[in-house]
């Protein structure tokens, strides 16, 4: 690390759980961020100002007055960009050191089995569960962990999912395909403001503890968030015998 990067990264290097070492992997990883939402501006910023390396983007919407409530990386004055533009301007300008490559487009089945593999951890940030499985489909197959994150009303979820190892339970394992609940969004039921904020920003702590090589976290654990009263409970998952996507793989 140059001199510049030594006073960005300090509070990092202070800490045992980063250090040198942390923060030098960090700055060589990549990570694929579905989603660029309430939960990926949250989560992006913070993986840009972290030092995450290399940062891809997918998301094919663009900025609406309605997403300003609560979607910290986009401003009144981009509204109509497209939200991988905006928020990798927003990335930037916190860490111009930083790579994002932003695509607007959505995250099909063949780009994701496309793009996973490239991608260190790959964050799900994105808001329905058919793309949720796509995501899930293409880490089993790639091996790659995923962080899952959602957030509706006043309640979030936070699931890691350790597909990079053997017999870990997947997203199938918990939301079957087949029995997938009727989709829940926020433009019908609403979302508090700052719950994306805290969703987001424990996926980006996620998945950096991920990146410098640190067990424990929320693995294969799902975390289930109450704002409204600050609570939080934690599921232990397990893997599905019967689960039509990593038996399926073989995982």
């Amino acid at each position: 690390m140059n001199d510049q990067q030594l006073l960005r990264y300090a509070r990092h290097l202070m800490l045992d759980a980063v250090g040198i070492e942390g923060q030098s992997q960090l700055l060589n990883s990549h990570v694929l961020m579905v989603g660029a939402g309430g939960l990926g501006c949250a989560a992006g910023l913070y993986l840009a100002s972290a030092g995450v390396g290399h940062i891809t983007l997918i998301d094919d919407d663009v900025v609406d007055l309605t997403n300003l409530q609560r979607q910290i990386g986009h401003t009144t004055a981009r509204l109509g960009q497209a939200k991988v533009q905006s928020l990798a301007t927003a990335m930037r300008e916190v860490n111009p050191e930083v790579r994002v490559t932003g695509v607007a487009a959505r995250a099909t089945a063949a780009w994701l089995a496309q793009h996973a593999p490239q991608a260190n951890v790959v964050l799900d940030c994105c808001d329905n569960f058919a793309t949720r499985h796509e995501i899930n489909r293409a880490c089993v197959q790639a091996k790659r962990p995923l962080v899952s994150g959602a957030a509706i009303k006043t309640d979030g979820q936070l699931a890691v999912f350790r597909l990079d190892r053997p017999n870990a339970p997947c997203y199938a394992c918990v939301f079957p395909p087949d029995a997938a609940p009727s989709e829940a969004q926020c433009a019908t039921l609403g979302v508090l403001a700052p719950l994306v904020g805290m969703v987001g920003s424990m996926q980006a702590a996620e998945a950096m503890r991920l990146l410098v090589g640190h067990d424990g976290g929320a693995d294969n654990q799902l975390c289930l968030l109450h704002a409204g009263s600050l609570r939080l409970e934690a599921i232990t998952l397990a893997q599905r015998g019967d689960c039509p996507v990593c038996q399926a793989a073989g995982a």
